[in-house]
């Protein structure tokens, strides 16, 4: 059965944007994995980023795609991923990591200012000064 044009075209667009929705995470998967890691952890914490982005792309390409996987939709999620790496990758971990280390630091700085106040009301109602 052949398909009108525009949805063949709405198949490729979306999943390409699949394979660069994949590389976003991949991304994100990196920055919260790190490094020096046990590999049993690693192994487990590799099944478990591939299920969920398989998951993530099923329920993508169900909405947008009325879940149409044929071969070519593979191959466009492949080449979405692979253009990613290769072409914003770079732009988007950095982007990544900026915002990691700012929520860092303002979930460190009200950690810090909440510690303080905590250590006046306890030193106010022990009685005891600094």
């Amino acid at each position: 059965m052949l398909l009108p044009n525009n949805v063949q075209y709405n198949i490729i667009v979306y999943s390409l944007l699949a394979g660069m929705l994949t590389g976003i995470f991949f991304d994100a998967y990196r920055i919260i994995r790190g490094n020096g890691i046990n590999k049993v952890i690693i192994i487990f914490e590799d099944l478990l980023f591939g299920i969920l982005s398989g998951l993530a792309i099923f329920t993508f390409l169900l909405y947008y795609n009325s879940a149409f996987l044929g071969f070519y939709v593979y191959c466009g999620i492949i080449i979405g991923f692979i253009l990613y790496l290769r072409l914003i990758s770079k732009y988007i971990l950095r982007f990544e990591k900026m915002l990691l280390s700012s929520v860092n630091k303002f979930f460190r700085i009200i950690l810090i200012n909440v510690i303080y106040i905590l250590k006046i009301i306890f030193y106010k109602i022990l009685g005891k000064s600094k």
